[in-house]
């Protein structure tokens, strides 16, 4: 019996040990602010939070880091900048209701492959969420854009 429960744990532990190695690796670097735009928000913090969140959207077939590990071979990037802000009116979102007056942002990404190679590459305008605004030193974006990113990335099949 316990021969037994040894050899079902030592194979349920290799396997794990494959499958994470079978996953693509994919970079998400900070992304930057364009000229002109007044962003109130902190990028690095940004870029944590667009890590965790895209490790829920893609943790499946992504191993999402913030920094490149060496001698990788299935590596991917991602990397962006916002091109354009918009705050929101709380007034309008008070008294119009229905989505309107919501924080906005027009992103420009792209997705590399390890050789360097143009991948994905898309403009977005990003809408905060309808229940959540304002809040936070990245404001409520990083989920959104997350969102988007993720829905491209699995529209693009990156082998």
């Amino acid at each position: 019996m316990r021969k037994c429960l040894l050899l079902v744990i030592g194979l349920a532990v290799s396997t794990m040990g494959l499958s994470a190695q079978g996953k693509r690796i994919l970079v998400v670097q900070a992304f930057t602010v364009g000229a002109g735009v007044e962003l109130p928000y902190d990028m690095k913090l940004m870029q944590t939070q667009l890590v965790a969140e895209l490790k829920v959207e893609l943790g499946k077939e992504f191993t999402i880091v913030s920094e490149a590990p060496t001698g990788e071979s299935a590596l991917y990037t991602l990397d962006g900048e916002i091109t354009g802000w918009r705050p929101g009116n709380a007034a309008k979102r008070l008294v119009v209701g229905l989505g309107s007056g919501r924080e906005a942002s027009d992103i420009q990404y792209r997705v590399t492959n390890s050789s360097g190679q143009k991948v994905l590459e898309r403009k977005d305008t990003v809408r905060t969420n309808f229940y959540s605004q304002g809040t936070g030193s990245s404001g409520t974006l990083a989920h959104p854009i997350a969102q988007k990113i993720a829905e491209r990335i699995k529209d693009a099949k990156l082998k």
